[in-house]
């Protein structure tokens, strides 16, 4: 199993076509038999969870048997592919196999069944995904610049995305690291993380939530190319 991730920037001023994929996209991505698994996804600002979405960038995850994707035209087919070339976006394509990892995005185990740890300690994405309950959206938004701020600055970190389903309520974060030992560190050692973590389970601020490690097969984040 893969997971294929596209995140898409709109040029200036045609945001506005972004917002409207995430309806007309549905269809094709339904229909596509090779994906057990997809989400049409926003993007927020600096990397992470942002509480102001970026209008200009969106995402498409899907979940699928495909290893090596040939190109975006092969991978989502000729109705998403032709659209992002009207637009003349750019778009950076990373190819994931889940290998650790626990929880559950809109009720399925959509990366299958992953033990929570393997002996694997190389270049890793990271996705961390909740809905956040209503009652706890300010003590989550409080923490986030703080615990943002740290993650970049930390060692063996390499890039971010921001993505999500619905502005402030669904957000995850799709982090790349050197390898898992820098992660961890991260994780559980900087104060301003583990502190979060803790009030997390503590106050319970999510109904739903997700955490998934990934080797990375193909394709960088950070690179763009013309559509």
């Amino acid at each position: 199993m893969y997971c294929i991730i596209t995140i898409v920037r709109y040029p200036a001023w045609f945001g506005w076509a972004g917002f409207l994929s995430m309806a007309l996209f549905r269809l094709p991505l339904w229909l596509n038999k090779q994906f057990s698994f997809y989400k049409l996804l926003g993007c927020g600002k600096n990397g992470t969870f942002d509480i102001r979405p970026d209008w200009r960038q969106w995402a498409v995850l899907t979940v699928g048997k495909e290893k090596s994707p040939a190109g975006c035209r092969h991978v989502y087919g000729p109705l998403i592919y032709n659209w992002w070339r009207l637009f003349k976006c750019t778009a950076s394509t990373i190819v994931l196999e889940p290998i650790e990892g626990h929880g559950t995005w809109d009720g399925k185990a959509c990366f299958g069944i992953l033990p929570r740890q393997t002996g694997y300690d190389g270049r890793i994405a990271v996705l961390t995904r909740a809905t956040i309950r209503l009652s706890r959206l300010r003590n989550f938004w409080k923490h986030v610049d703080a615990v943002a701020g740290r993650m970049r600055k930390a060692e063996g970190f390499i890039t971010s995305a921001g993505i999500g389903e619905a502005p402030w309520i669904r957000q995850a974060t799709l982090s790349i690291w050197q390898n898992k030992t820098a992660m961890k560190n991260f994780a559980y050692q900087i104060q301003e993380h583990a502190e979060v973590v803790r009030k997390t389970k503590k106050e319970n601020w999510y109904s739903e939530e997700m955490f998934v490690r990934f080797k990375i097969v193909s394709g960088n984040m950070d690179e763009f190319v013309l559509l």
